[in-house]
């Protein structure tokens, strides 16, 4: 399997593209910064470099070419203000939901966060509420689009060792879950193509990873 990765530098799509490559697939990530080749490469993945924020539809398809699934796993990141949370964290996923249309690549997994469901309360920080918006204008743009489409709502991410089970629903109270055990099950749902069309939160749990991956795509089609 070839998956082209956006946000290629970031934590969980090192640790993604180690994964695939563990698995003798291919992990090609986009990054915006040509310095971060040399990680890329050190954890198994192919780098490109391409920004989003700064590139058109025809630009990314190229780089989609041959792919047979894309992963959005990009972000703004600590420090950026209210507009980057837009043009990454929603416009740039956008943008690769538009050029995995363009090539005919049908699989796009979403790596979105939980807290996203709501409209952002009073008196939240603007940065932090224009990054829900962002996150949840993109679930909404995204599956709009005719794509095989998964949405993954993390809880709070943590550097921890992977427990290697989780709670994986539509529904979860909240938590944390590690980067490496998110990695892992956006592996896994690489390899569920029966997970398209829905949106699943994910925290740390009691169930083995797989087990929960099966579970959450039992059940027939999923809700509405």
């Amino acid at each position: 399997m070839r998956v082209v990765v956006a946000g290629g530098h970031g934590k969980i799509a090192k640790l993604l593209g180690r994964e695939l490559a563990g698995r003798g697939d291919t992990a090609v990530g986009l990054i915006r910064n040509p310095d971060h080749a040399a990680a890329l490469r050190a954890a198994g993945a192919e780098p490109v470099v391409c920004s989003l924020e700064h590139s058109d539809v025809d630009t990314v398809a190229r780089h989609l070419t041959g792919a047979d699934a894309v992963v959005f796993a990009a972000g703004a990141g600590p420090g950026s203000g209210a507009a980057r949370k837009d043009t990454v964290d929603r416009a740039a996923a956008v943008l690769l939901a538009d050029a995995a249309t363009r090539t005919g690549v049908r699989r796009y997994l979403l790596v979105s966060s939980m807290g996203v469901e709501n409209p952002p309360a009073p008196g939240t920080d603007e940065v932090w509420a224009a990054y829900l918006r962002a996150k949840r204008a993109a679930e909404d743009e995204v599956t709009a689009r005719d794509l095989d489409v998964t949405v993954l709502r993390p809880g709070r991410l943590t550097d921890a060792e992977p427990a290697g089970r989780i709670r994986l629903d539509r529904r979860v109270e909240r938590g944390a879950v590690s980067r490496t055990d998110v990695a892992r099950v956006l592996l896994a749902l690489l390899y569920a193509p029966a997970t398209a069309g829905r949106t699943l939160e994910l925290v740390g749990g009691d169930t083995p990873l797989a087990e929960a991956v099966r579970a959450a795509t039992a059940g027939g089609p999923p809700p509405r």
